[in-house]
């Protein structure tokens, strides 16, 4: 199979043969066999509401007082977003933002763990790491793991990293370039995104569960939580808003675990699945009380499930 070929890069990096000179010559040896994947669906284009306007009035005063409740600075000292506030470069922020991202699930005190042994791994310098590194940098990946995601993964996320910023200075473009202004959400940038994170001949397919794609019906929470980050203006200076051709209109709200079980409680979610039709149904309600910026009350709904525990 395709990732048993991408397992001779770990070999490379473990035996004399030089990593990059495999990556670069692998492709003339890959044999493709493919996994069995449910078939692609159209991307909806938007989705009604189903709330009420008899609703909206009383969700959005309790949201909207959760939200000054928890959109703040002290929020993000125990969140995987401490780890790209760490850096002032714009592709550091872009990288470990990502990185922390798809790391982020478990407990939050492992993913912050993980995140920062990813940091000595990268000697600090995430985005320099990207484009110059050696096969002996490359060598101290290779016992790092966290759940499912190990160094097969990681090796991959570095060579993808390294192509893209060797053409692009920022990460916005494998999302944005999917999307047009009038798109009434980022459904297509996911989808864009997971083929052109996965375009180059190596990819191991074992790595595809990482990066999700809505086409698959997938609610990819991470990506969206990710896109949240980058996109979104904050006064209060929890997520970033650095990158400008994404609108914060067209965000989908991540569908944490508590997030769900917060919204389901408020009426904010009646699809009995959990998938991408609920997150686009989600966002749609919550769009109700700010069309703008729908996906800022994901902080309040993840706050109320995680610090008050609602269920």
């Amino acid at each position: 199979m395709r990732d048993r070929n991408y397992y001779r890069l770990l070999c490379a990096c473990k035996g004399s043969l030089g990593l990059t000179s495999v990556i670069s010559h692998l492709s003339s040896s890959i044999i493709s066999f493919y996994l069995l994947l449910p078939p692609s669906m159209k991307l909806p284009e938007n989705i009604e509401p189903t709330l009420t306007d008899r609703e909206v009035p009383r969700i959005k005063a309790l949201l909207n007082e959760k939200l000054a409740q928890y959109n703040q600075h002290s929020f993000i000292e125990a969140d995987p977003i401490s780890i790209p506030h760490r850096y002032t470069k714009q592709a550091d922020i872009e990288i470990m933002g990502f990185m922390a991202a798809v790391l982020a699930w478990g407990q939050r005190k492992t993913i912050i763990n993980k995140c920062l042994e990813l940091d000595e791994l990268f000697h600090g310098a995430p985005h320099d790491f990207m484009l110059h590194h050696t096969d002996a940098d490359l060598k101290t990946l290779l016992h790092f793991k966290h759940r499912t995601y190990n160094a097969t993964d990681l090796l991959y996320f570095v060579e993808f990293l390294k192509q893209h910023y060797q053409q692009h200075e920022s990460l916005e473009t494998a999302f944005s370039k999917h999307l047009g202004p009038n798109d009434g959400h980022v459904g297509k940038a996911l989808a864009g995104f997971h083929n052109y994170f996965f375009s180059l001949e190596d990819a191991p397919h074992r790595t595809r569960k990482h990066i999700p794609t809505p086409e698959r019906g997938s609610a990819c929470k991470r990506l969206n939580m990710y896109l949240r980050w980058m996109v979104r203006q904050d006064i209060n200076g929890v997520d970033f808003g650095i990158w400008q051709q994404i609108k914060p209109s067209q965000l989908l709200c991540p569908l944490d675990l508590h997030v769900e079980r917060v919204a389901r409680k408020l009426g904010l979610i009646t699809e009995k699945q959990s998938n991408f039709k609920t997150v686009l149904e989600l966002t749609a309600n919550l769009k109700l009380m700010d069309a703008n910026d729908p996906v800022k009350y994901d902080l309040a709904l993840f706050g109320m499930g995680v610090m008050e525990g609602i269920k």
